[in-house]
């Protein structure tokens, strides 16, 4: 009898469906909890969801295979989540006519900015070469990031954790960052925070202001776009 509990949990565990129950009730409790905050910054939903599961899984034992064979199903819904994006541009495409100019200035200044800044500074504090390449496209989605990460034969794997820690770290800093600017224009704060922080940025965009998560997710489409062609030169001009 004492080994049934460990028993049921042995063979629940290997079920993909419990995987994907707890990722969707943790991210639904932590959404939550960041709503009654009124969207604060540190009760971001991905940045308590990434711990807890993480605590989840190192206190039952389970492997990251064991997991990810549940949780693929909410991977896999990132593809449809992204094209539907298109509909809320559709319906700001009048004001996003008016703004293509500055976006395109913006665009071309951010893409250097954020491959360039992390590439100088990895670099000048001595991290080693295939740790520098790793994170240079950290700031585009990550299925981008990861296919320019091979193709410079750096390590996959060290550039997703780069991109989602950017992602959360610009979800956390931008509306208090915004403010403390005084920059109180969407298109101008989405835009931006698409660039830096792509796909949790533009979620986190899109909790505050519709404009801003439209500019947000348009920044995003275009940075991952000039960031797979600008990452190659920077790093033959930075570490050559």
């Amino acid at each position: 009898m004492k080994d049934n509990p460990f028993s049921l949990w042995v063979y629940l565990s290997q079920s993909p469906l419990l995987w994907l129950t707890v990722t969707l009730l943790t991210y639904t409790i932590a959404d939550a909890v960041s709503l009654k905050t009124q969207r604060h910054p540190l009760a971001n939903p991905v940045l308590h969801s990434m711990w807890i599961i993480g605590a989840f899984l190192l206190i039952t034992g389970t492997s990251y295979t064991s997991y990810f064979a549940g949780a693929q199903f909410v991977h896999f819904l990132l593809g449809p989540a992204t094209v539907a994006l298109a509909v809320p541009l559709y319906e700001n495409r009048k004001v996003v006519a008016t703004a293509i100019v500055p976006m395109l200035v913006a665009l071309a200044a951010g893409s250097v900015t954020a491959v360039a800044s992390v590439v100088w500074l990895a670099e000048a504090t001595g991290l080693p070469r295939a740790v520098v390449l790793s994170l240079a496209p950290k700031s585009v989605t990550a299925g981008v990031a990861m296919g320019i990460s091979e193709s410079l034969h750096a390590d996959p794997s060290l550039t997703a954790v780069a991109v989602i820690l950017t992602g959360i770290m610009g979800a956390i800093i931008v509306t208090p960052l915004m403010n403390r600017l005084g920059i109180n224009d969407f298109r101008a704060r989405g835009f931006a925070v698409g660039i830096a922080a792509h796909g949790i940025g533009t979620a986190r965009a899109f909790q505050v202001d519709a404009v801003a998560g439209v500019f947000a997710g348009i920044a995003m489409g275009l940075n991952a776009l000039v960031t797979s062609l600008l990452v190659p030169l920077v790093v033959t001009l930075l570490l050559r």
